[in-house]
């Protein structure tokens, strides 16, 4: 029998927490809980989860604070939990490295369907690691184990922002992609850097991996929505 993924679920209202436990219990994942800031990161540490549920609002430290802690240290995948719906938070949350959210109030199902995503997503990218992605017949072909890019034929030299927009770009081919979310996912923790970047690193990667930039077959920009990966 396989042993069940661990998840560390954080939240300050005991009954939300109980509900959580419940849902993904039934579903056969191991659950921990934490009801305030500090006994999450410590419970981090002890347990070594597979995913971590966080709500925002949350005593002695917040979730905000203690997803960077999080993600100083390691890549687990991280939901965030919140009432706070305005995109601003949620391009926050995202900012600083989590990897879903789920306003509340939620129903079970989703909150499930998100938990299975982000795993499904996680176990997928642990298998395929090394595994080279291959675009049109091998037109476009990123070595991930190397970090190396060839385009028709020929090595792309990327610098290393260039390199992980083409990836995340990739791992999400044929989804529109707006520019707040490509900037929250690739960018992370740079504050330097604003949603302008986006569209300049865009222009400078069809340069690169495109046979004629004007007319690009991999990188598509959808007006008024954001940018699309070609899955050909």
């Amino acid at each position: 029998m396989s042993v069940p993924e661990r998840i560390l679920a954080v939240d300050d209202e005991y009954l939300i927490l109980e509900l959580i436990r419940r849902v993904l219990e039934r579903s056969h994942y191991e659950v921990i809980t934490a009801a305030d800031g500090p006994a999450a990161l410590r419970l981090f540490h002890e347990t070594k989860p597979h995913l971590v549920l966080l709500d925002l609002i949350l005593p002695g430290l917040s979730g905000w604070e203690v997803c960077s802690q999080i993600r100083n240290i390691s890549a687990v995948p991280i939901i965030m939990l919140t009432r706070l719906g305005a995109q601003d938070d949620i391009a926050r949350g995202l900012n600083i490295g989590a990897d879903d959210y789920v306003v509340k109030p939620f129903t079970t199902s989703e909150l499930l369907a998100r938990v299975q995503a982000v795993l499904r997503r996680t176990r997928m990218s642990a298998t395929a690691a090394d595994m080279p992605l291959r675009f049109s017949s091998g037109d476009l072909i990123i070595d991930t184990a190397n970090r190396q890019v060839m385009s028709y034929g020929r090595a792309v030299e990327l610098t290393p922002k260039e390199y992980d927009l083409l990836l995340y770009m990739a791992h999400h081919a044929g989804r529109v992609l707006s520019p707040t979310e490509i900037f929250a996912h690739v960018w992370n923790y740079d504050t330097q850097s604003s949603h302008a970047n986006v569209k300049w690193y865009i222009w400078r990667l069809r340069s690169k991996i495109e046979q004629d930039a004007a007319r690009p077959r991999f990188i598509i920009t959808q007006r008024g929505s954001g940018y699309r990966f070609i899955l050909l």
